[in-house]
């Protein structure tokens, strides 16, 4: 694959990741002590009386459990651009890992942190 490909590529990967922590920060922080982990931050109490209270503690927990999907969700990708970026480093990018076989540089600009290609991701 061309330098200058892999150059794009990193660059679109690089603008990926910054992205998506910025979207992590908006609603989470690193975990220090577990390397690619992001902790959600638990809702604010609304405060409320008697059954609104009871309410504002639901409405708290439903939107807390909707975080932490879109967490989870959000540190995968991040993983999986971790992985392609740290390939690049190691001069294995763009290599299916089910077969070895160049992954189509169509897929790589689609899809940069592509870790098959099109016939293994079936």
């Amino acid at each position: 694959m061309k330098k200058e490909i892999i150059e794009e590529l990193k660059k679109q990967l690089e603008q990926r990741k910054k992205r998506i922590e910025e979207e992590l920060k908006s609603f989470a922080k690193k975990d220090k002590k577990l390397k690619g982990d992001w902790d959600a931050r638990y809702p604010s109490n609304a405060g409320g009386v008697g059954s609104q209270a009871l309410e504002d503690a639901a409405d708290q927990v439903e939107k807390y459990s909707n975080i932490l999907a879109l967490e989870h969700s959000l540190e995968l990708q991040l993983l999986d651009i971790n992985l392609a970026l740290e390939k690049i480093k190691k001069g294995t990018y763009g290599k299916c890992e089910k077969c070895g076989k160049q992954i189509s540089i169509q897929r790589l600009k689609a899809y940069p942190e592509a870790k098959y290609c099109r016939e293994c991701n079936k």
